[in-house]
């Protein structure tokens, strides 16, 4: 299980040539990390990862998605239910399942990430079978207990200059709290997610309403109020590093409605007698909300729609959110993002990120919309899109009207910590072989094109970002 070096890079020798100097260029760049889901309670505590299956089977969607299609269970995973019953519990039966289908991931990124991580971290060459599973599963629990596997050490070792979580809007940020008094010096920050109580479909939406005005003290059953609670709530994000807020909508839908219209639809939301059009249409009012405060405190909006979320109705009501079940849509930006831009679109201080699960859309729509509004700019391949032949046609089909200039570099979008290398390392790859082309063709010097990779490494994503 050797990684070849020239992984990822062109066939022809010529133009591979020239990719393996770009990125001899940016290979030991420190990693922007802007956007992710790696849990903050690890950088607070300092704690050994338990066993193997915890650090990369259990946490990884990527991972459990496609064992469950093959007919596991996720129980059979370690997966907790919502109703506590009971689930595998022993880590080492989880792995050597894990390594019993190990050859499902052929040809996906995934297998990328896990093996660049057993090589890199854990000095493991041997590609997972059921053969080597109890070997290859005691080596790297012997390991774990070492300092240097903790996870500030490997914040240090994988050359993590700053990264984002993400939580939500009722979250105390105790761990986050809990890591700057500690002292240590990395950058861990926070993003607000305010979807749980910005959506009127989302799971107890009336309860965490309830609770958003009880944290905040302000009045959130009248619409002027209820904006405040969102401000207080940005604010203490903000005062815990948090630079970006985050959105996850099934469609890029926005509005921007009269007062009268806002708290006529508030209203009929508060009362719980809403239509799914009406849920749409808060919910796209609330995008402009979010875009307007942010021309007040500065925080960076992502916005991720274009997934239908939780489309296993069986997962997510035995296991809850996120559990492989999130499945691409047709998504629509140009008239959808509309009214949005129409508002704050011609301002140059305020920064939207707009991702997709679309990529039929690139070309046609968002890229010549980033080529434009000086407010948007485009975020990289997303979940489903982050294979590296994806990441290639991302570049093809964005840069034509957008430039590079109107993206925001690449990051990562992951709850698997060890993977950040590695899907770093892709990204990087990737772009030298898409610039190796340009070079090769004449159309770039290759110093440009070198200043051109370290922008789309580490630039552009800590300048979108404002880290």
């Amino acid at each position: 299980m050797l990684l070849h070096d020239d992984r990822l890079f062109p066939a022809d020798p010529v133009t591979r040539g020239i990719a393996r100097r770009l990125y001899a260029t940016i290979r030991d760049l420190p990693i922007i990390s802007p956007h992710g889901h790696t849990d903050p309670r690890w950088y607070a505590e300092d704690k050994p990862f338990p066993d193997p299956a915890t650090l990369f089977v259990k946490p990884d969607h990527y991972i459990f998605r496609m064992l469950y299609s093959q007919g596991i269970k996720l129980e059979q995973l370690g997966i907790p239910r919502k109703d506590g019953a009971q689930v595998e519990s022993d880590p080492r039966k989880i792995w050597n399942l894990f390594a019993k289908h190990w050859y499902l991931f052929r040809g996906t990124p995934t297998r990328l990430w896990f093996e660049h991580s057993l090589s890199s971290i854990f000095g493991i060459n041997e590609r997972l079978s059921p053969e080597n599973a109890d070997k290859l599963y005691d080596r790297i629990a012997e390991k774990l207990d070492a300092p240097e596997l903790r996870p500030r050490a490997l914040f240090e070792r994988f050359k993590i200059e700053a990264i984002s979580t993400t939580e939500g809007a009722l979250d105390d940020l105790k761990w986050h709290d809990m890591t700057r008094a500690s002292g240590w010096g990395g950058k861990v920050v926070t993003a607000y997610r305010p979807d749980s109580v910005l959506d009127p479909e989302f799971e107890g939406f009336a309860g965490n309403l309830e609770q958003f005005g009880q944290l905040t003290g302000e009045d959130v059953a009248t619409w002027t109020g209820y904006l405040a609670a969102h401000r207080q709530r940005r604010a203490y994000f903000i005062e815990r590093g948090a630079t970006s807020s985050d959105h996850g909508h099934p469609t890029a839908r926005t509005a921007n409605l009269t007062q009268a219209e806002c708290e006529k639809l508030f209203a009929k939301i508060l009362k719980g007698k809403f239509s799914a059009e009406d849920a749409d249409l808060f919910r796209g009012q609330m995008l402009t909300e979010m875009a307007k405060m942010s021309l007040d405190d500065g925080l960076v909006l992502q916005i991720h729609p274009g997934s239908y979320r939780n489309h296993n109705p069986y997962l997510f009501e035995t296991f809850g959110r996120d559990m492989g079940a999130d499945i691409p849509r047709r998504t629509d930006y140009v008239s959808a993002l509309k009214p949005l831009l129409d508002a704050v679109g011609n301002e140059p201080n305020l920064t939207v990120i707009a991702f997709t699960l679309d990529e039929t859309v690139y070309s046609r729509e968002l890229a010549p919309l980033a080529g434009h509004y000086p407010a948007l700019r485009l975020g990289p391949g997303w979940w489903f899109l982050d294979a590296p032949e994806a990441m290639l046609r991302f570049r093809e089909l964005s840069t034509e009207t957008a430039g590079f200039y109107n993206t925001v570099g690449f990051n990562d979008d992951t709850r698997a910590y060890l993977s950040i290398p590695a899907r770093h390392d892709v990204a990087r790859r990737c772009d030298c072989t898409y610039l190796a082309k340009l070079v090769a063709e004449h159309r770039l010097e290759e110093g440009e094109a070198a200043e051109v990779a370290h922008d789309l490494a580490y630039r552009l994503a800590k300048e979108a970002y404002k880290l």
